[in-house]
This record gives structure tokens, C-alpha cells and sequence, in this order.
């Protein structure tokens, strides 16, 4: 069967979007992760960080399913859904300004803002159990900080021969946040992999390293959950912000400079993190499988 797909990215972020709402589609891709494996891969498939497939929706205006280059489900990508969103505006789709998409996440919903799309990445969940970070089952962890456990923030964490501090925080997937002076000079492919696959992650974890510049601009790197390095991670970046100002290093507005370029993160005082950025096509084609 030949398969229609757009290429998209945000901010460097790519991705290949399928629209499922064709049955005959759905059904090719209910397998999801072996196919998703094939066609992320960069030398034998079409290349990509994810696999974006679109869907009708009983309970929002569209449904939202992610799978990253290693085969596995994720609940919730931010510049996946922002390409996702400018795909809809730009096929006609749907003429409101303002969409509800269902994801394993919950309700997003991003808005258009002229050439930029805008997205409601909803509130923070900073509580250990619902991240999730076992860390009931770390004393050490504990024995070694003088906070308390009821939030993961600026916390010790031995991981290949470096202790880091981190903070967690789960966006819709779950994130490990850590300030470092400089991100050009980390060995990202030394850190990044342990750090996610530590035993205190059940489910693993993303890991952005950050720098703070100033009040209202960090930069970034990420280490992405089944993806390795990407130049961009939207819900990185709004955990980022939201991490920063826990431990008083920013305001709740930043610029967040990354390997593909800025975002612009907000944390309102209704608790919810806005972030705003590029959603862009490269192009479209068929692929056989």
C-alpha cells in the first residue's frame, strides 16, 4: 500500500503527520510502533523525531495520537501539536481559530496567532506519584537533600559518574529539568541517555539541560524519551520555564532559544503555561509499505 504523509517541523522538531481519518489508513496503522520505527528511520524510511496521526474525535474537534522514532506511544508532544494544528488551518479542515484536540494528555488546545501558532500546554503537575518519579523508593535521594519530597525541585541525582540537580515536572509526559552553566559544552549522548532510562523514572523521562542567560531568556537542549537529541521539544521548553521559576532564576515570561530556534513560554497566573511558536511544511509525498 502506498501511504500519503506531510513533513513538518517546529522549530527543527520534524515530524511525519498522516492523516487517519481514512479507515483504510487507520487499520494499516494499528500496529502503530513497528510501522512509526520504519518510517522515522534516516537512511531507510523518510526520517523523523515523530510520527504525528491525525483522527476524528467524539469528544474534541480532532484526536491526536504520537509516536516517537523508537516505536513508543507518547502522551503529549507541543511543536507536534502545533504542525498538527497548521495541517488542519491549511487543508481547511476547520475554520475555528481556536481547536481542542484529544490527546493520551487530555484537551489542548492551540490557537492561531498569524504565522504562529499558540497552544494552552495546560498546568504543570509537579507531584512526584503523578510525574512519575519513584522517589519513595530512593533514600538516597532524600538522605542527601535537605527538601522535602512532596515536589522534585533542584534535587540530587548521581547518573554517569556527574551529579546533577534536578527538577521534574510532567507537562502531559514526564520531565527532568536541569540548570547547567554552559548546554554547548555538555556531552549530551553521555548524560542523556542514563538520566533517562534511570530506575527513578518508571517511565522513563525527557531531560532538558538549560542555561540561563537572563530573566527572560534560557537556552536549551534536550534529550527526548525515544528520540534521542532533537532541536526542539515543546513540552521541554514549557517544563523548562516552569522549572526556572520555581527555583527563582527567571519571570514567568521567557524566550527559549534552541538548536532550531525560539519559543516563547508563558506561565500565567491561572497556573497554565502558554507556549507560542512556528509550525512549518517542508513537504508532502507517498511512501510504500
Amino acid at each position: 500500500m502506498r501511504l500519503h504523509f506531510t513533513k513538518m517541523h517546529g522549530t527543527g522538531n520534524d515530524f511525519i503527520l498522516i492523516d487517519c481519518r481514512d479507515k483504510a489508513v487507520d487499520d494499516l496503522l494499528s500496529a502503530g510502533g513497528d510501522i512509526c520505527r520504519r518510517l522515522c528511520h534516516r537512511r531507510f524510511g523518510i526520517g523523523a523525531d515523530q510520527v504525528l496521526l491525525l483522527y476524528d474525535s467524539d469528544t474534541a474537534d480532532f484526536r491526536m495520537r504520537i509516536f516517537n522514532a523508537d516505536g513508543g506511544e507518547v502522551e503529549m508532544c507541543g511543536n507536534g501539536i502545533r504542525c498538527l494544528a497548521r495541517y488542519i488551518w491549511d487543508r481547511g479542515l476547520s475554520d475555528k481559530d481556536e481547536l481542542i484536540v484529544e490527546t493520551l494528555a487530555g484537551m489542548i488546545r492551540p490557537v492561531r496567532e498569524g504565522d504562529l501558532v499558540k497552544v494552552d500546554m495546560g498546568e504543570p503537575v509537579l507531584e512526584p506519584e503523578k510525574i512519575p518519579v519513584k522517589i519513595a523508593k530512593s533514600p538516597e535521594l532524600i538522605a542527601n537533600s535537605s527538601k522535602d519530597t512532596s515536589r522534585i525541585v533542584d534535587f540530587p541525582l548521581m547518573s554517569a559518574g556527574r551529579e546533577f540537580r534536578i527538577t521534574c515536572i510532567s507537562m502531559g509526559n514526564p520531565h527532568a529539568v536541569i540548570v547547567v552553566d554552559s548546554v554547548d559544552d555538555l556531552d549530551l549522548e553521555k548524560y542523556g541517555p542514563p538520566i533517562e532510562n534511570d530506575p527513578l523514572f518508571p517511565n522513563r523521562i525527557n531531560v532538558e539541560f538549560i542555561e540561563i542567560s537572563d530573566r527572560g531568556r534560557i537556552r536549551m537542549r534536550v534529550w527526548e524519551r525515544g528520540a534521542g537529541e532533537t532541536m526542539a521539544c515543546g513540552t521541554g521548553a514549557s517544563a523548562a520555564v516552569v522549572a526556572a521559576c520555581l527555583q527563582g532564576l527567571t519571570d514567568k515570561k521567557v524566550v527559549v532559544g534552541l538548536l532550531g530556534g525560539e519559543l516563547v513560554v508563558e506561565w500565567n497566573e491561572d497556573n497554565h503555561v502558554w507556549m507560542t511558536g512556528p509550525a512549518v511544511e517542508v513537504f508532502e509525498g507517498w511512501v510504500n509499505l
